[in-house]
């Protein structure tokens, strides 16, 4: 089939690539993949354009699913409560005024079928933001996969299992870093095998960055994880051309529109120079693929509209960087979770990118511009100073012992408050360009009420379960923790006798213990 001819709005025939005039040789798809990890990048496919949503119970949030599917987005991405993420039922009292604030409220796999109800798996992509209870999470969408009769080789998606960042950055971990190590190495082992095209980690710059890190330290502390968990993986004996491929990763896209697009770059090169240095030689192994979310902190509350600009500048510098998958943030997510106008006008943002504004007609568009060929090389010079030091200290989990990484971020953060603060940074609408009276705008609100809810299918599933099958399936997971089994097989079962998430967290907790 010929290759679609594409003209600019005058008739103008955009090449595929450009090279000749930028001096560069370097080709897109090709070692070490600065340009992009695909010869044709969005000319090919544009990116999966995903909706990060989830709240309130799973009925709810099933509603918005269905309502973004018919807006055209691609692919689902699961927010999840904070009990969800660390390990606590809707009816426990750690729970009580959080359940369904953040994300949707899961239980059980009642709940995921519930979530996913009129939804086949198989023709859909779902990312799952579960990190210290991703093994759980993914156990029960497995779970549902066979119930709707799925070919479990063919179904794809992410599971965001990145618990190193938690010790860093964002605080959902349960279990000690040598426990939930194991746990991310026992995914990644079972899905090579049982799930091959689950990719098993997301490794994420994102909440390194949401909590007040530089783009330098993104890139750096979100590869030195990323370099430990293929460095666990190989001492388990796994496959790096196998186990690699599966490994994606997630971005932040902050507002300065050239750092990013360097960012990205920069990421993919040093990215693939650590794969090849750790024995990849698969050209699948040594590709960075990651996701994007354009820059929740960077979202301000005085005049929300502003942040649709914000969005879309963003949005455009992850493009421009060659992103596989992006979300756009709600112009209202400085107040609330996105009401459903606000979740449309960021898919719409997306939309108009990708088929109104030219920028994906051919691969890398501002290669060869001096500013951002040295910008690349600046950035991956800085991250790479990181890097040496966190490898001088025996990787990621010890520089997270010594609390390295979190004074890093915590003094960055600090020098931007205080830049915020003095006026030297301007933050339109925040501290220049100042509007009396707040606007006013509809607020999306979660009702308490949903933890009685929850609460009450907690207590109607205990009693129609089998009892008897669920003890044994904890027991026998609670004796498969004390040795070096793979603990997947196990807690699958125990999903899928309907023992709930908090029950198979605790079981895990009382051989592992807290952290």
């Amino acid at each position: 089939m010929p290759e679609k001819k594409i003209t600019t709005s005058s008739g103008i025939e955009i090449k595929e690539v450009y090279t000749q005039q930028s001096g560069m040789d370097e080709l897109p798809g090709q070692f070490p993949y600065t340009r992009g990890i695909q010869k044709d990048m969005y000319r090919g496919r544009p990116w999966t354009m995903r909706q990060y949503a989830g709240f309130s119970t799973a009925e709810e949030s099933n509603k918005r699913y269905h309502y973004l599917l018919s807006q055209g987005t691609m692919g689902l991405s699961v927010a999840f409560d904070l009990p969800t993420q660390i390990g606590y039922d809707s009816d426990h009292e750690l729970s009580e005024g959080e359940v369904g604030k953040v994300g949707v409220a899961i239980d059980s796999l009642k709940d995921i079928e519930i979530l996913f109800n009129g939804i086949e798996l198989k023709n859909i992509t779902t990312s799952m933001t579960i990190n210290a209870t991703a093994p759980i999470l993914l156990a029960m969408y497995i779970a549902l996969a066979k119930k709707q009769g799925a070919d479990l080789s063919q179904i794809s998606g992410t599971i965001q299992n990145d618990i190193l960042k938690e010790y860093a950055a964002r605080g959902t971990y349960i279990y000690p870093p040598q426990a939930s190590m194991r746990l991310i190495t026992d995914v990644f082992e079972y899905c090579s095998t049982e799930v091959p095209k689950w990719n098993t980690i997301s490794i994420s710059g994102y909440h390194i960055r949401e909590a007040g890190s530089t783009a330098v330290q993104e890139l750096a502390f979100t590869l030195a994880n990323g370099k430990t968990y293929l460095k666990a993986a190989l001492q388990k004996g796994l496959d790096i051309n196998v186990f690699a491929k599966r490994l994606s990763f997630f971005f932040n896209c902050h507002n300065n529109f050239f750092e990013e697009i360097a960012k990205f770059r920069a990421a993919r090169r040093m990215w693939a120079h650590i794969t090849k240095e750790l024995g990849a030689t698969d050209a699948g192994a040594q590709k960075l693929r990651f996701h994007t979310q354009t820059g929740g902190s960077t979202l301000t509350a005085q005049q929300p509209m502003n942040n649709i600009v914000r969005v879309s500048n963003q949005a455009l510098a992850a493009v421009l960087g060659g992103t596989q998958s992006l979300h756009t943030n709600g112009y209202d997510e400085a107040i609330s979770l996105p009401t459903e106008a606000a979740a449309k006008i960021a898919l719409r943002t997306q939309q108009i990118i990708a088929f109104e504004s030219g920028v994906t007609d051919t691969v890398d568009p501002l290669a060869g511009s001096y500013f951002i060929e040295a910008l690349t090389d600046e950035l991956e010079q800085a991250a790479q100073v990181y890097i040496d030091k966190i490898d001088a200290m025996g990787g990621s989990v010890k520089a997270i012992e010594q609390d390295y990484m979190q004074q890093e971020i915590a003094i960055s953060a600090y020098q931007y408050q205080n830049e915020i603060e003095s006026g030297e940074k301007v933050l339109v609408g925040v501290n220049k360009f100042i509007e009396p009276e707040p606007s006013a705008i509809n607020v999306f609100r979660v009702d308490d009420s949903i933890r009685i809810q929850q609460t009450e299918k907690l207590i109607s599933l205990k009693a129609e379960r089998n009892s008897e099958a669920v003890n044994l399936s904890l027991k026998n997971l609670s004796e498969a923790a004390k040795g070096t089994q793979n603990l997947m097989p196990f807690i699958l079962t125990a999903v899928e006798n309907y023992a709930t998430l908090g029950e198979i967290a605790d079981t895990l907790r009382d051989i592992f213990g807290e952290y």
